[in-house]
């Protein structure tokens, strides 16, 4: 394959548990994109950050030396994340003690620059160990999936699936370039404020 060939993530299925010899889409994902500063974040065109270096498409949030971001490709609304270690840790309880406080704090992070992006002011932040607990990928990871209210607008027949379980349809690549990169602007206007407030 040629340099400038994008990587393919093998497909997986939801409804097969994966095996331990299959390949990790979210190793393959943190080896494809580097590390970069939350503060000043990557422009949308910077090559570094494709997100046709891979196949799927990978829309990049966050990327630290030991965490990395990106938006679900089959979100459950606009601008579900998923966050995870950069190194492979299939269980929460395989994560050491720094990458769980990393983790802690990049949640919160990225909580209040998924609400400042969607404009959506409720969340859910979800995390399964297992199979059996609806864990598809083998790779500790994070949802954070914004909660629109549906009911307010009148939606009555509309419901909004828990868990990752339902219907789901695939992220759409020119509005998750877009959304990316405000997803990450947003990050860096958080950091500001807070370093602004001494709350960093």
């Amino acid at each position: 394959m040629a340099d400038n060939e994008p990587k393919l993530i093998p497909p997986f299925d939801p409804g097969t548990i994966p095996s331990d010899s299959d390949p990790c889409p979210f190793c393959a994902i943190a080896a494809s994109y580097p590390p970069f500063s939350p503060e000043q974040p990557p422009y949308a065109n910077d090559p570094n950050f494709d997100p046709d270096k891979l196949v799927p498409a990978a829309f990049i949030v966050l990327s630290t030396p030991t965490l990395i971001a990106f938006l679900d490709i089959m979100p459950l609304s606009p601008g579900h994340l998923l966050l995870c270690p950069r190194s492979h840790r299939p269980k929460l309880t395989d994560v050491t003690s720094q990458e769980a406080g990393d983790l802690g704090a990049h949640l919160r992070l990225l909580s209040a620059a998924l609400v400042r992006a969607t404009g959506v002011p409720d969340w859910n932040v979800v995390q399964n160990n297992g199979a059996a607990a609806a864990q598809v990928v083998g790779h500790v990871h994070y949802h954070l999936i914004p909660r629109p209210e549906i009911r307010a607008s009148g939606r009555f027949r509309e419901s909004f699936t828990m868990f990752g379980r339902g219907v789901r349809e695939e992220l759409d690549d020119d509005e998750g370039a877009k959304l990316a990169d405000r997803l990450r602007r947003c990050v860096a206007e958080v950091l500001e404020e807070e370093g602004k407030k001494g709350r960093l």
